[in-house]
Parts: structure tokens; C-alpha cells; sequence
């Protein structure tokens, strides 16, 4: 019973990760960019549903506006950070977009603690009252972590209906395998790397919310530790590979709910990034990654 506890567990915290993942793996398919400003991006959306959520309540209704209202203002930043900060580099080495990233990330960070209105103490975020349903004597699922299982899996399969089976979506694969090519077929490039990041920062708003609602607090830095995790995840994974960030980020959740449950919470993180460290020597490319071979 404990072990099926922890895996409920593993499962739900599993599920935010692979939400974050996404938009890390989709973007650097498509510009082979590490967007490190991610993570913050789900603390914007977190911040914007606490603020939702204090306004109307964290009712049914208030916690709809609060995710629609989230996903909003993250793909408006999402567009905006690409515009601004990546688009201006796309042609340059790759190392002025990977510091570029950085700094956007700390600008978010440190320009939403000087903000009057929210500051850089910890604040306490509104969610439904914690009904936990038992089965037996020590198994329990909250209702909050089946809200978490359940929107993470409708979000993932919209995601894989979008890219599959839309032509938005065939676009963005188009652009993945040959920017080029596909620019020479009529396809606008920028448009289409401007959707990815706001359909990556979508994401990250919901994980932003549905993180916030299983561990109830926000601050300007939260975004920084699911943020690496969920890069973690998109590499053990195979980066680039969407299967590869949702296996990669249930992989991260279950391995350190379980070390927090039977070894030590103190371990957790350190048994998270030893199982990237393994799996990285044992397959380079990650889980479902795929080599590329460079012609010379």
C-alpha cells in the first residue's frame, strides 16, 4: 500500500514536470534553444491565478479563470521574450541565446520582487479545500492531485492532437526538420517559432497553477527548482522528443517521491539528477532520443 501511495504520488508530481518539460523539448526542436526563462514563466502564471483566485475565490469558476487568465498573460510573455530577447540571435552562436535566456530569466525573477503589488516574501495561494478519498486503511488520492493527473492528461493529448493531426502542427514539424525548406514552402518561420512559445508557455502557465495548488504557496523564485527539474526530465528524456519529456518527467516524479518516501527527502534531488547522470551514460541522446548525424 505504501508503495501504490508513493506512486500516486510520484504520478502527480510526474505530471507537472512533463507539463514543463514540453515546453522546454518543443522549443528546442524547433531553434535548438534552452529557454532557461521557462521555469519563470510558470511562476507569472502562477502569480497571475493567485490573483485571480483572491479576486473571485477558488471556487469551480475561479480556478477556470484563474487557468484561462494564466495562459494568457504566459503566452503574451512567451511571444515577447522570443520577439525581444531570442529572435534579435536566432543567427548568431548559439551561446548569446543560452546567456540571453539567463538574463531574462533573472530579469523576471528580480523585476517581479521589486513590484509593489507583490513583493519578495512568500504568500500563501488560494486553492479548493483538500478532500482526501480513502481506499483502505492507508492508501488516499486528494482531490487536488486527481485535478492535477486528470488536466495534465487532457493538456497532453491536446498538445499531441495539435502537433499530429493540425496544420499548425505540421508546420511546426516542418520547421523542426528543415527551417529552410520549410521557409522556401511558404511556411512563416516566425510565426511558427512564435506559436511554439506561446503553446510551451500555455503549458508552463498550467503547471504554474496546478504546482501552485499542490503545494499552496508563491514566490518570485519558485519557478527556478520544477523549472531545472523539468529541463532534467526533458533530457533523460531525449530533448527534442515530445514522448521523451512526458516519459522523462513521470520518470523525475515518481524516482523522488519514492527516495522522499523510503530514504530521505534531504536525498531527493540528489537521487533526481544521479538518475539523469545514469541514464545519459548508458544512452547519450536520453530515453527516446535519436542521434543526428552531422554530413561534412
Amino acid at each position: 500500500m505504501i508503495v501504490l501511495q508513493q506512486l500516486i504520488n510520484g504520478v502527480s508530481l510526474g505530471s507537472i514536470y512533463a507539463l514543463i518539460a514540453l515546453g522546454y523539448t518543443m522549443v528546442y526542436g524547433i531553434v535548438l534553444l534552452i529557454n532557461f526563462a521557462h521555469g519563470d514563466i510558470l511562476m507569472v502564471g502562477a502569480y497571475a491565478a493567485f490573483f485571480v483566485l483572491g479576486a473571485v475565490g477558488a471556487g469551480p469558476l475561479g480556478m477556470f479563470l484563474a487557468f484561462i487568465v494564466s495562459m494568457i498573460i504566459c503566452a503574451s510573455f512567451g511571444v515577447t521574450i522570443e520577439r525581444l530577447a531570442y529572435r534579435p540571435l536566432r543567427s548568431a552562436p548559439r551561446l548569446n541565446s543560452l546567456i540571453t535566456a539567463i538574463a531574462v530569466s533573472l530579469i523576471l525573477e528580480n523585476g517581479v520582487r521589486v513590484l509593489p503589488f507583490i513583493g519578495p516574501n512568500p504568500r500563501q495561494f488560494p486553492r479548493p479545500p483538500v478532500v482526501n478519498i480513502q481506499f483502505g486503511g492507508s492508501l488516499s488520492i486528494s482531490n487536488i492531485q486527481i485535478i492535477v493527473i486528470i488536466l495534465s492528461a487532457l493538456l497532453m493529448l491536446a498538445l499531441n492532437y495539435i502537433i499530429n493531426y493540425t496544420k499548425r502542427g505540421k508546420a511546426m514539424r516542418a520547421v523542426s526538420f528543415d527551417m529552410q525548406a520549410a521557409s522556401l514552402m511558404g511556411i512563416s518561420v516566425n510565426g511558427i517559432i512564435s506559436f511554439t512559445f506561446a503553446l510551451g508557455s500555455v503549458l508552463a502557465a498550467a503547471g504554474g497553477v496546478l504546482y501552485a495548488s499542490a503545494y499552496p504557496q508563491v514566490t518570485p523564485l519558485m519557478g527556478m527548482m520544477p523549472g531545472l527539474k523539468a529541463f532534467v526530465a526533458a533530457v533523460l528524456g531525449g530533448i527534442g522528443s515530445i514522448p521523451g519529456a512526458m516519459l522523462g518527467g513521470f520518470i523525475l516524479g515518481i524516482a523522488e517521491t519514492f527516495t522522499k518516501g523510503f530514504i530521505s527527502s534531504q536525498f531527493s534531488d540528489a537521487i533526481s539528477f544521479s538518475v539523469l547522470i545514469i541514464v545519459l551514460l548508458i544512452k547519450p541522446t536520453g530515453i527516446l532520443g535519436k542521434k543526428h548525424r552531422v554530413k561534412v
